[in-house]
């Protein structure tokens, strides 16, 4: 097993990709359908590991065979479950809304993993993730408390908590996952996940159409592709093997910081001093968490 740095070096990508892709959706909702979205970056995603992957998901076969079970709820949760619910959510919730309901992930994870596998949990740990939890919270209520009352929680809302429930189920299940190569379990999951959301999405084409295909939706599609499918799954799937989904559930808390910096790189917005106190807060629950 690699070392612990290996996971903190790597962790932090797939929330880096995740808050571009997060970004991005609230920016193509009037183009691109959630489901047509979904299904066309998974496919494309699988595709371009394919070639990468093949060999060993071959030799891995009999032992994918084996733990198909996992694979599928791998598959279904954090590929064709999540995602979908992600990008439908955007179009009728604010980013705000749905950038807090995001950070309490960890907590889900944490709360599952005491009740549904017996995991122990110490005082200090329930510590670090609240330091978190709150830490992201003050970036996306941007510095104000009062924020949490102008919420007016919709369709958008509740979708978001069910697909934080279904990633933190899927974060979860990386700690039983068959023990294949890590391109290996990509690849399997990926197909599982374009093959749960075909019908979904034949269904969308019949009752809203497809979209047009422009060079903006294009490189949409290319961009949650690559990185926040091929480069953020890996970086996020070898670093819970190595940490485990406790821990490693943390750095999901890092979406709406990485999100926030995208926001004043891509769109303008001026750094604040409450980006740099949650911020702060992050890394600080992130190390009263991970103390032993």
């Amino acid at each position: 097993m690699p070392p612990a740095w290996v996971a903190y070096a790597l962790l932090p990508i797939a929330p880096l990709c995740w808050g571009g892709n997060i970004v991005l959706a609230r920016g193509v909702v009037d183009i691109l359908p959630p489901v047509g979205f979904a299904f066309w970056r998974w496919t494309l995603a699988f595709a371009l590991l394919l070639p990468f992957a093949w060999s060993r998901a071959r030799k891995d076969w009999p032992l994918a065979r084996a733990g198909w079970k996992n694979l599928l709820v791998l598959g279904i949760t954090g590929i064709a479950g999540f995602n979908t619910l992600l990008y439908t959510a955007v179009h009728t919730t604010t980013a705000i809304n749905g950038s807090l309901i995001q950070t309490t992930m960890p907590g889900f994870i944490i709360l599952m993993s005491v009740t549904v596998f017996g995991e122990k949990v110490s005082p200090g740990q329930l510590v670090g993730a609240a330091v978190c939890v709150l830490g992201a919270a003050l970036v996306v209520l941007h510095g104000n408390p009062a924020t949490l009352y102008k919420l007016d929680f919709a369709l958008g809302d509740l979708l978001m908590i069910v697909a934080v429930v279904l990633y933190a189920v899927y974060s979860l299940a990386l700690s039983h996952r068959p023990p294949v190569h890590p391109l290996s379990l990509m690849l399997y999951i990926f197909a599982i996940g374009v093959l749960g959301l075909f019908p979904v999405y034949l269904w969308e084409l019949a009752h809203q159409g497809g979209f047009a295909v422009t060079g903006k939706v294009l490189l949409s599609i290319g961009y949650v592709a690559l990185f926040p499918s091929i480069v953020a799954y890996f970086c996020w799937n070898r670093g819970i093997d190595i940490i485990g989904p406790n821990l490693g559930g943390l750095f999901i808390c890092l979406i709406p910081v990485f999100a926030s910096l995208l926001a004043i790189a891509l769109l303008g917005e001026t750094l604040r001093l409450y980006h740099i106190a949650g911020m702060s807060m992050i890394i600080v629950g992130m190390f009263i968490f991970s103390r032993r």
